[in-house]
């Protein structure tokens, strides 16, 4: 009976999803770049997707940079791992790079569409550096794909 005990895998802590500026405007905004999904969609379908996983799934998004750092440094107490949409922080934030750094969680960086077809300033990330993963241009699809991705890498 101990070895069968041994072998269940601990219970995780929820992944964050954590959204940056002007997520709240999908469905919105540009929908021929971000698609007509809102972000209540994506927050269904991540939490039917958790569900499917076997993962608990927490939700933030705010326009604050600030507010983005204190809920990523929440994260390294309180989650397992971070899918993150910094939205145009992606571009600009040391200090979203630095707050995923010191939370040490497995992060994955999820962009609606595919910032290499875009403007230039678009190619270059702040906060890959500390992500385990990027996952672009393939539209809500990458927050799901983000998901399994985590699952995999917290089963280990």
């Amino acid at each position: 009976m101990a070895a069968k005990a041994a072998q269940r895998p601990s219970v995780l802590k929820p992944v964050l999803v954590l959204n940056g500026p002007n997520l709240n405007m999908l469905g919105k905004r540009q929908p021929e770049i971000y698609g007509h999904e809102t972000l209540a969609d994506v927050e269904a379908a991540c939490r039917a997707e958790a569900v499917r996983l076997g993962l608990g799934v927490e939700f933030a998004q705010s326009y604050h940079e600030g507010v983005l750092v204190d809920r990523i440094q929440a994260a390294r107490e309180g989650n397992s791992g971070i899918v993150i949409n910094a939205g145009a922080y992606t571009h600009t934030s040391v200090a979203l790079l630095d707050a995923l750094n010191a939370a040490e969680l497995p992060a994955i960086e999820v962009h609606l569409s595919n910032i290499y077809k875009r403007e230039s300033f678009r190619h270059h990330s702040y906060i890959s550096p500390a992500a385990v993963g990027v996952i672009a241009g393939l539209g809500t699809q990458g927050y799901l794909l983000a998901l399994q991705a985590l699952a995999r890498l917290l089963a280990r």
